[in-house]
């Protein structure tokens, strides 16, 4: 990409739990429009990455920025209504809510309205309301999802579980997105169509960092890869370089990549 507009800078971070060192002074910094990629071996430490950059680990060193604001003392909150969303490894959906239940609950940190005015159905209330319903509706429309919105999730397959969980965080309109390997456990059909789901996305102009262990994934979509190995960064390039890095082929044992 031409211009340098840092997105996301993480500077120096580490993290251990009980003396073990799970991320060692990483550093690397995403373009905003980029579909920036984290890969590793199990227990690289990839998703101990994701959750520092959102707030569920406090880094005990180093600085975590988002457009320029520093992150380390924000709450997950507070991120979400800063622009920043993400999905986890295992699925976090409510079985037992509808699809569209599903979405319009990740949008409560968009609203301004208190218990007592809900209570009364105030008029900010009744806007509100129909905002959200309108962002649900849109969300699920561009998902493919709006002909399952009153289905109870429970009963959907796993794909599409995996599909309401990323159309609640597009509901809050994040500018960066974090995707915890998002097609683990789907069929070659799935992944194809989260493939194109994700392009999508990154369409709107949302900036996307994604952990997957698919390789054929990370290798078709990033713009750019940052490769882990014990909690330390190995490598880091186009999808081109770390094909051929001497380095990140030894780390995944000869794998293929």
């Amino acid at each position: 990409m031409g211009s340098y507009n840092f997105i996301l800078q993480v500077k120096d971070v580490s993290m251990h739990f009980n003396g073990l060192q799970a991320i060692s002074r990483l550093s690397f910094h995403v373009e905003e429009g980029q579909i920036f990629s984290i890969i590793g071996p199990n227990g690289a430490g990839k998703t101990t990455a994701i959750n520092l950059i959102t707030g569920i680990y406090t880094p005990v060193e180093g600085e975590i920025y988002f457009q320029d604001q520093a992150l380390s003392r924000k709450k997950p909150y507070q991120m979400a209504r800063m622009g920043i969303a993400r999905t986890f490894q295992n699925i976090q959906v409510f079985q037992n809510l509808t699809v569209r239940e599903n979405v319009m609950v990740g949008m409560h940190t968009q609203t301004r309205s208190e218990f007592l005015r809900c209570l009364i159905h105030t008029p900010l209330v009744r806007k509100e309301e129909k905002i959200i319903q309108h962002r649900t509706d849109e969300v699920l429309e561009f998902l493919n999802l709006h002909p399952k919105a009153d289905l109870l999730a429970a009963g959907l397959p796993f794909g599409d579980q995996k599909k309401i969980e990323i159309a609640r965080t597009l509901a809050t309109k994040p500018t960066l997105l974090l995707l915890d390997e998002p097609v683990a456990g789907l069929n070659l059909q799935e992944t194809q169509e989260m493939s194109r789901a994700i392009l999508k996305i990154r369409e709107m102009g949302v900036t996307i960092i994604l952990v997957e262990h698919d390789m054929n994934l990370i290798m078709g979509i990033s713009d750019y890869i940052t490769v882990l190995n014990y909690g330390e960064k190995i490598a880091e390039g186009t999808p081109r370089e770390i094909q051929n890095n001497p380095k990140v082929i030894e780390a995944y044992l000869g794998e293929e990549l």
